[in-house]
């Protein structure tokens, strides 16, 4: 799968996968190891993979950890960005960001649209917590390779700009 070529930085990246079923073993992520594939065409380094319950507390405390502890450059999340009561994702990231990146945000749910009427029902969002850039991605691998080549190209000056 390509999806760009390597940047000319480095990108220390996370990947949270936020599933309940996933998260007590009862389903297989599908949905990590796609982006761990499509940041790795680029050149990132993933330091941590972690799968959390659909609890916004828990999502929120790793979020804070990769971005003021593990001062990582972008957390990328898969799930909980739909309209269950059980989606929280999108409310923990909101809870832990300084500033919000409505460009990523519109770009990947006008991708998502193109392909689907359901796109317009994600309520995935970005921001910056730190330096760090996070982003909210769909739960589905299809999703995911819909959406995530879409920021790639400004991605690397994203964290160029968000590490000051």
């Amino acid at each position: 799968m390509e999806h760009g070529r390597p940047s000319n930085i480095e990108i220390k990246a996370a990947i949270l996968t936020v599933s309940d079923r996933s998260s007590r073993g009862e389903r297989q992520d599908k949905s990590g190891p796609v982006i761990e594939e499509i940041l790795k065409s680029i050149g990132a380094e993933i330091v941590e993979y972690k799968i959390v319950p659909d609890e916004k507390d828990e999502i929120a405390r790793n979020l804070k950890e990769f971005a003021h502890v593990m001062n990582l450059d972008l957390v990328v999340t898969t799930g909980g960005t739909g309209l269950s009561s059980r989606d929280v994702t999108p409310e923990a990231t909101l809870s832990v960001i300084d500033k919000r990146i409505p460009g990523f945000e519109e770009a990947m749910r006008a991708e998502s649209i193109k392909k689907t009427p359901h796109g317009m029902l994600s309520r995935a969002v970005s921001g910056l917590c730190n330096e760090t850039i996070i982003v909210n991605l769909p739960g589905s691998p299809k999703a995911v390779k819909e959406t995530l080549p879409v920021i790639l190209p400004a991605l690397p000056h994203a964290v160029e700009i968000a590490r000051g």
